[in-house]
């Protein structure tokens, strides 16, 4: 398969792979507005030459839009491999794509959210370790921080403080979102009407700025719902989700 990287010359015409293909959606346009503003910053979109999930994103961590500290490393952001383009190997030939560009830029090593068990959103800890990446730090309820170091000497990555502290959330729903995903731009307008229609209150705090991203609460800063300051799911949700969990509390 070849690969292709996306440029400010290309942005337009290249599918992005997550999102639907129509550039009007606002689903593609806030994915590519967000992607084109991080390009001069160093991030990288590497993606098969088909029209699917197949694509790992990458960026400097001093530009993650992560609460972490992990100088002179690499973030990945994502990396998507599904449906008909699983099986034939090209996780390895991305990741590898990847480990290459990162030590030619001279950068320490990769670092990489994942989780306890296998969970929606967040890299497989199995496909890591196996790749040599190791946990560097925790978050409750289930993040890892993963690493993989290019020195033995190299510093080890760690979550900022601000994932460890939700006493000055408000009482309720909670929700934290960038547009580095593309499903936010559809589903966060519709939870946001759902807790209305029902009165529930609902705080929704659009991430703008890698600043803000990087002292978020949550290490995935993609979308997280908290309640009464606990985590209650990082994983982009349905309006059917959102209506099982606002019965499961009693709303």
């Amino acid at each position: 398969m070849e690969f292709v990287k996306l440029t400010h010359e290309n942005m337009e015409e290249e599918h992005i792979c997550c999102a639907i293909s129509n550039n009007k959606d606002i689903q593609v346009m806030s994915k590519k507005n967000w992607l084109k503003a991080r390009l001069d910053e160093g991030l990288v979109f590497l993606k098969g030459n088909v029209r699917g999930k197949c694509f790992i994103e990458y960026i400097p961590a001093e530009y993650a839009w992560a609460p972490i500290e992990a100088k002179d490393y690499m973030y990945i952001d994502c990396l998507w491999v599904s449906g008909q383009f699983k099986g034939h190997g090209y996780s390895n030939l991305l990741m590898d794509a990847c480990i290459r560009d990162s030590k030619e830029k001279g950068k320490k090593g990769l670092v990489i959210l994942s989780s306890k068990k296998k969970m929606g959103f967040l890299s497989d800890r199995k496909y890591m370790s196996y790749k040599g990446f190791q946990t560097a730090d925790t978050a409750e309820p289930y993040f890892e921080l993963m690493y993989l170091p290019f020195e033995e000497d190299a510093p080890l990555p760690r979550f900022r403080d601000s994932v460890h502290r939700h006493e000055d959330m408000p009482e309720g729903f909670a929700l934290y979102y960038t547009d580095q995903c593309p499903f936010t731009a559809k589903y966060v307008p519709i939870l946001e009407n759902m807790a209305k229609a029902r009165n529930v209150a609902l705080r929704s705090v659009h991430i703008q700025t890698k600043e803000d991203a990087q002292k978020a609460p949550s290490p995935f800063t993609t979308f997280s719902l908290f309640y009464d300051g606990q985590l209650v799911t990082h994983e982009i949700l349905s309006e059917k989700k959102f209506d099982k969990i606002l019965v499961s509390k009693g709303l």
